[in-house]
């Protein structure tokens, strides 16, 4: 199996909320488990916590995530971006109209001066995305 690099991303206590709104963009099997279902909650207010989550596209994109407990240090930042890229303008187009959702576009999905279609936003939950579609070569 070849390594692979997957986006694992943090919330304070709305992961599951944010990977059903990620699992009806990027469609595929969404797969969670709580603090609680793991033993390893350390008050009640975190068995029902995810402690991870993972979707898995059809085309294989996955995207994972849990929750942070309160008890431990959690910090949003602004310096990672999930980018997604490609050449089917359908595909990318359909995930950035659901991304789009409740979102702040930073950049709107249009021709981009390198040629490609190409967008930034970011989503309802904080996450920084970036659509990039690669122009058509002759």
């Amino acid at each position: 199996m070849p390594t692979i690099l997957n986006p694992y991303l943090n919330f304070r206590s709305n992961a599951k909320e944010a990977l059903e709104f990620y699992a009806a963009v990027l469609g595929g099997e969404l797969v969670t488990s709580t603090f609680g279902e793991g033993g390893m909650s350390q008050s009640p207010s975190d068995a029902d916590l995810i402690m991870h989550g993972q979707i898995t596209s059809p085309s294989g994109l996955v995207l994972m995530a849990a929750d942070v407990p309160e008890h431990m240090e959690w910090s949003p930042t602004s310096n990672i971006s999930v980018s997604l890229s490609g050449d089917d303008l359908g595909e990318l187009t359909g995930y950035w109209d659901k991304l789009s959702d409740g979102a702040t576009i930073t950049a709107p999905l249009e021709t981009a001066p390198w040629g490609d279609t190409f967008g930034m936003l970011v989503d309802k939950f904080g996450v920084s995305w970036l659509v990039n579609v690669s122009a058509p070569t002759a």
